[in-house]
């Protein structure tokens, strides 16, 4: 059988833009089929990279590897596109409670958190009109990436390349043919659904989460800082808020009731007035067990999904990870690996 491509994607989230990126990088035939949809989670993405379980004080999933791995990927891809995509900054958990600040000190001692953490003074931070009754302490290895502009710049770029077509795949006209899938005229060996919370994928757990783009006049952060919710820096006194996390009523898209918590959450942080500039809404794919879920789900037929509110972080190694597993033949890791992949 003679293909068109390497390989179909259904889907150009965060999962779907970076599978496809790190595939051309590898000198794949790529054809991705998107069509934006009302409650796409990248679209409300804040696009926050943090190595660090807040709650807890401990790394997050492979987060030594992950985070460094990550970085060197968007740089790359900043450099592709010719535009600003990654931005490294400090993050910094402010303390609620006396308590919180022990634990934080305790967690220091730990060798897994001890690279991602310090208490160094910000005094930036310290003369900001906030609320900090008990210190901070600073993440270190955090980052943002605008994913807002990577989807809007590799979207004009696909356009202009020819590998994007903007339209919703009805199932129907996806075709089993010798060796493959077809799709309309094109085909390929393989079709990789980055369909995100648009799934309807055994294991995957929609969950909703709200953000706003605030404006407060004269606070002049230039860390990232977390009590509550993450307040986001973005210039000219403009700040990402969020996130809200619901599990129920998931496509209701912004409501009022997520507004208002996000708001309750930032008064405990600051007194300043705050205008609200814009409020947004998406549906992230989640998983029980936090991992992604990468492998075959049918005959030339894999998913890339499950990545959650720290898909920013886990895309790039799950894209090169599941291209490893379908083009080199290597064995997906068993803890994110499917649990009905076809041999």
């Amino acid at each position: 059988m003679v293909f068109t491509h390497d390989v179909l994607v259904l889907g150009r989230g965060i999962a779907g833009a970076v599978f496809a990126e790190e595939a051309l990088r590898r000198g794949l035939r790529v054809h991705v089929f998107d069509r934006p949809r009302p409650g796409q989670a990248s679209a409300a993405a804040a696009g926050v990279v943090n190595p660090l379980v807040l709650r807890r004080d401990v790394p997050t999933w492979r987060a030594a590897e992950l985070v460094p791995l990550a970085a060197a990927f968007y740089t790359r891809m900043q450099e592709h596109l010719g535009v600003p995509l990654w931005h490294p900054l400090d993050l910094v958990k402010v303390f609620p409670t006396s308590r919180e600040a022990e634990h934080w000190a305790r967690a220091m001692q730990d060798p897994a958190s001890a690279p991602f953490m310090a208490s160094t003074p910000c005094p930036g931070l310290d003369a900001a009109p906030l609320k900090i009754p008990h210190g901070y302490g600073t993440v270190r290895g955090a980052a943002w990436l605008d994913v807002g502009r990577l989807l809007d710049t590799q979207r004009a770029k696909a356009l202009a390349d020819g590998w994007l077509t903007e339209t919703v795949v009805d199932p129907a006209s996806v075709l089993p043919i010798a060796g493959g899938l077809r799709i309309g005229d094109r085909c390929a060996p393989w079709l990789v659904r980055c369909e995100g919370a648009f799934a309807a994928l055994p294991g995957l757990v929609p969950v909703k989460g709200e953000t706003l783009l605030v404006r407060i006049p004269g606070l002049h952060l230039e860390q990232l800082v977390h009590r509550g919710v993450f307040l986001l820096p973005l210039g000219e006194d403009r700040y990402r808020v969020g996130a809200t996390f619901a599990w129920n009523d998931v496509w209701s898209g912004p409501t009022a009731q997520g507004r208002d918590e996000l708001l309750r959450r930032l008064r405990l942080l600051t007194g300043s007035d705050v205008e609200v500039l814009d409020h947004a809404a998406g549906v992230r794919p989640t998983t029980r067990d936090r991992r992604p879920l990468l492998g075959a789900v049918a005959p030339h037929e894999a998913v890339l999904n499950g990545l959650g509110a720290r898909g920013v972080s886990l895309a790039p190694w799950c894209a090169g990870h599941l291209l490893d597993h379908l083009f080199g033949g290597r064995a997906l890791d068993p803890e994110v690996a499917l649990r009905n992949n076809l041999d």
